[in-house]
């Protein structure tokens, strides 16, 4: 219900791209029109350094995309999938939280963050997160699975229930963070212990 009021609402103000298929477009010579973009598809698309400020995504497939440096200030990104898509740099924390929902399976996500955003049940697979910023974010319920998460923060994050069987080169400070019913494994539990200097044998 509150899904199809918010797409209503969004059609009044931006005219509507749906059903469509962008491939092998370059947005770094001609930029992204400022549109709703409902059920499309992005397959090999360049939108580094790209202002992307103000535009609507909604369940929309990115795949194979260079997203590096982008803008998201106030993007609404929902049920929105990014697969095998570089994405380096970005500043999720600016993109409009409402109704925010997003998937990344096999992509490089280095360098971005997500600052006190809210991303509670976003699915991370398969992906190299070194340096991501995940201060004061909500995060409940958030799968890494087989995630590298080599110096990303985690300070006063919220991670309860959050899957962290399969992720590996995480620091994770249990008294910095919300930690209860979150998931590890006795081959990565040496990740919760590093910052108190335990050396587990």
């Amino acid at each position: 219900m509150k899904q199809n009021y918010f797409k209503k609402s969004i059609k009044m103000h931006l005219p509507l791209s749906e059903h469509i298929n962008f491939k092998n477009k370059d947005y770094t010579l001609s930029p992204l029109p400022k549109t709703e973009y409902s059920e499309c598809t992005f397959d090999h698309c360049n939108f580094e350094n790209s202002d992307l400020s103000n535009v609507n995504f909604m369940e929309c497939d990115f795949i194979d995309c260079n997203f590096s440096n982008a803008n998201v200030m106030n993007t609404t990104f929902n049920a929105v999938t990014f697969k095998d898509c570089k994405i380096l740099g970005v500043l999720f924390q600016g993109c409009n939280s409402f109704l925010l929902s997003f998937k990344f399976t096999n992509c490089i996500l280095n360098l971005c963050s997500f600052y006190q955003l809210k991303i509670n049940h976003t699915a991370f697979i398969n992906c190299t997160m070194h340096q991501v910023d995940f201060t004061e974010t909500e995060a409940k319920h958030v799968v890494f699975k087989d995630c590298d998460l080599h110096q990303s923060t985690f300070d006063r994050t919220n991670i309860e229930h959050a899957d962290f069987t399969s992720a590996f080169n995480f620091n994770i400070n249990p008294s910095l963070n919300y930690i209860k019913h979150a998931s590890f494994t006795n081959q990565n539990i040496s990740g919760l212990l590093e910052s108190f200097n335990i050396k587990i044998k």
